[in-house]
């Protein structure tokens, strides 16, 4: 395994499918983009000495910040209302910019299957020698959320990720990034009259959404590691932080 360090996305899923994950080298080539079990992805991640790692799920509990009045108060909001009460300080500084995510339960036993996997990974990088940020080491972990890298980077939010215009965008995105992925507008040299017609259109050049996403991942791993002056962190460390790849996230994404 060379010591180089490297940068890795993760996209814990539900059910019985399997996560998928990224690893990008330094100059943003991918040095793997693959599917694996939990145990499985740890024993990836665990084998590179030198990795800044990105995980698309929370990393801590709701501790129920967004209810308290007085840290209400610190936040702007009326210290009487319930608006945001039920969310993760960091899920409400996205919501609020108009960028749609999840909401962590303050019960853990009522989060979703993807979730508790997510805080299983976790478990397991920190069991393996993972920092979480903002602390430091030579393997690092942190939270991220792609809908919300994705929107950063364009600028507003993004089409659909299941769509073929989203998948489009986001891989003509990182290709615009600097990530050695292929130019996504190839697909286009390969369609014609009949193929469109036909429905039978090739998608060779196209990641899915799942591949996307824990690309995005890894690249925001990437800059929080080489150029963490283009990152912004939100949320409270208490909670758990995301960290999301631009350093001035707007007011309201459109």
């Amino acid at each position: 395994m060379a010591t180089e360090r490297v940068y890795i996305g993760i996209d814990p899923t539900a059910g019985k499918r399997r996560l998928t994950y990224a690893v990008l080298d330094s100059d943003l080539n991918m040095v793997a983009l693959e599917d694996a079990t939990l145990d499985g992805v740890v024993e990836v991640v665990a084998a590179y000495p030198a990795a800044t790692c990105a995980v698309d799920a929370p990393s801590g509990k709701n501790l129920g910040l967004m209810a308290e009045p007085d840290y209400r108060e610190t936040l702007g909001l009326r210290s009487n209302a319930s608006r945001y009460a039920t969310f993760r300080v960091c899920e409400y500084e996205l919501r609020r910019r108009n960028i749609g995510l999840y909401r962590t339960p303050r019960d853990p036993e009522d989060a979703p299957a993807w979730m508790q996997l997510g805080w299983q990974l976790f478990d397991a990088l920190r069991a393996a020698g993972y920092a979480l940020h903002p602390q430091a080491g030579a393997r690092q972990t942190f939270e991220v959320h792609p809908h919300a890298c994705f929107t950063a980077l364009l600028g507003h939010r993004p089409f659909k990720k299941n769509t073929i215009e989203g998948r489009l965008q986001r891989q003509l995105l990182l290709y615009e990034e600097g990530m050695a992925v292929s130019d996504p507008m190839l697909i286009f040299e390969e369609w014609t009259r009949h193929h469109v017609l036909s429905g039978k259109m090739a998608l060779n050049h196209l990641h899915g959404h799942d591949q996307l996403d824990a690309l995005v991942a890894a690249y925001t791993a990437y800059l929080l590691a080489v150029e963490p002056e283009n990152t912004s962190s939100v949320g409270d460390v208490r909670e758990g932080t995301i960290i999301v790849p631009t350093n001035a996230l707007k007011d309201r994404y459109s």
